[in-house]
């Protein structure tokens, strides 16, 4: 048994905060490996449950680790580093880390705009629109589910091909868009709904960061908005100041 300090003037559950936390720092314990079980990690301080147990919480809390129901408590995967600038491109972005990207098609539909789309999109209410429901990946690992609203008129065959190259900046291009921009982006942080749990193999109670934004041709002609939900233990999102 490895004992904590009691009288130390230091709690209980911080001192074994801080020691996995140097274990898990130092590689001893590697990304998406499980930690021992509670009851081990118990024995092993010479602690309740619940000390034990806010140790964990300090580390979840801190991004170190992440407890999956029934599974146990693991240690997170190194996050990706997704920068919002006036350029943000998925695949450039996941490519500069040294990972593979990759796109997925969910589902896809032609819809009419409602008001609030029309309005950003520059459009009628009304106007036929193409609703891309999307999964992107780095590694084979979810990281981000979105929907992306287009005209379904300039872009008549933008389902099939980004189904075919999984890239939204590769489906623009075979429509004659060679480049665009971002206009603007909101972020939000919220729980996990169900549906998102699912596709992004995400533990209940899990946290994603919300993103709405507005892609524009370097003219200022919309060209799309999408809702993107990323998994928030596996990114962190940059704000690159000096480009926007």
């Amino acid at each position: 048994m490895e004992n904590v300090h009691r009288g130390a003037g230091v709690s209980l559950w911080r001192q074994i905060a801080d020691l996995l936390r140097g274990e898990v720092l130092s590689g001893r314990w590697p990304a998406d490996t499980a930690l021992p079980s509670e009851s081990a990690l118990s024995e092993r301080f010479g602690v309740n449950r619940h000390t034990l147990r806010r140790a964990l919480a300090a580390l979840a809390a801190e991004g170190l680790v992440r407890s999956d129901q029934g599974r146990g408590t693991f240690v997170t995967s190194e996050r990706l580093a997704y920068p919002i600038s006036r350029r943000t491109r998925f695949s450039e972005i996941v490519s500069r880390q040294a990972r593979a990207p990759g796109g997925r098609l969910i589902a896809s539909r032609i819809e009419p705009a409602p008001v609030w789309l029309a309005d950003h999109l520059k459009l009628a209410q009304g106007t036929p629109l193409i609703t891309l429901e999307t999964l992107s990946v780095a590694d084979g690992v979810p990281i981000s589910t979105a929907r992306s609203w287009f005209s379904a008129e300039r872009f008549p065959n933008l389902v099939a091909v980004y189904a075919e190259t999984g890239s939204i900046t590769r489906a623009l291009a075979r429509h004659g868009v060679e480049d665009y921009v971002r206009r603007w982006t909101k972020v939000r942080a919220r729980s996990a709904e169900p549906a998102e749990n699912e596709k992004l193999a995400l533990p209940r109670g899990a946290t994603v960061l919300v993103t709405e934004s507005l892609n524009v041709e370097p003219d200022g002609t919309p060209l799309h908005l999408s809702l993107t939900s990323f998994a928030a233990e596996r990114m962190e999102i940059v704000i690159e100041s000096g480009d926007i």
